[in-house]
């Protein structure tokens, strides 16, 4: 029997360097501290934009458990093949009904129900439905199935992703911001037990503007030109959070992750 289980949630994976340095130290990392759980945002995994099936594959592979997406996840059509079937695959729960996919799905570890919820913000994004009241949906359609509830918010607004956590304080165990790539440093547990991070940043280049190319992402601002993006490939790292969370949907620890 568990009452507790360990989480490493890992941000943004960044095209192909950033996947192929995941592959090569996640297992290890994962043995060394015993994680029982392995989730991941991959919507940029595939040429920094997109995500593709194979490179889902490729994904769990390396030893993630579960794939949390965001605004891109429609960039690649070839997703579409195994968006509806997958089901470690997510896409944000409140995209407008009639979607392909879905925003939650159920882990199993001992005796415990692990529910992962995907949400989208919608300040500076695109105009979804309210991902606060899907929320509350969600937790109502779920309600006797789950004993832990995280959520991946995937959002650029600081104060509507704390916002978000204090809504679901006591309601889900962890809430952790992703979209920025970058870490920020204000990991806590709040009064109702629930842990929250801003953003967990990136797993990818960091000699880079959030991944990309720092030439081509400078000129795109001196010059408001609309210059392709190329994924960068030096100084990759792996940015993330560890969390260990009891059997009463609480954290009891929560730690920034960089290597």
């Amino acid at each position: 029997m568990a009452d507790k289980i360990k989480i490493f949630a890992i941000g943004d994976i960044v095209g192909r360097v950033g996947r192929h340095y995941l592959a090569s130290k996640l297992p290890g990392f994962c043995e060394i501290n015993g994680i029982d759980l392995v989730i991941a945002n991959a919507e940029n995994a595939a040429g920094g934009f997109a995500l593709s099936s194979k490179v889902a594959e490729e994904v769990f592979n390396a030893g993630v458990d579960i794939i949390t997406s965001g605004n891109h996840i429609w960039d690649n059509k070839d997703i579409l093949k195994i968006i509806d079937t997958e089901e470690r695959l997510l896409r944000p729960a409140n995209f407008p009904p009639g979607n392909p996919g879905k925003g939650f799905c159920f882990y199993n570890f001992k005796n415990l129900t692990v529910c992962v919820i995907n949400l989208m913000g919608r300040v500076q994004m695109n105009p979804l439905d309210c991902p606060f009241q899907k929320f509350d949906h969600i937790l109502t359609e779920t309600k006797g199935k789950a004993d832990i509830y995280i959520v991946d918010f995937h959002a650029e607004a600081t104060a509507e992703k704390r916002a978000f956590g204090w809504y679901a304080n006591k309601r889900a165990a962890l809430v952790y911001g992703t979209h920025t790539h970058v870490q920020t440093a204000d990991e806590e547990i709040l009064s109702g037990g629930t842990g929250y991070i801003t953003d967990i940043g990136m797993t990818g280049p960091f000699d880079s503007v959030i991944g990309m190319g720092k030439e081509g992402s400078i000129r795109r601002f001196v010059t408001q030109q609309k210059i392709k993006f190329e994924v960068a490939t030096s100084q990759v790292k792996i940015n993330g959070i560890l969390a260990v969370i009891n059997s009463k949907n609480q954290t009891e620890k929560i730690e920034r992750i960089v290597f």
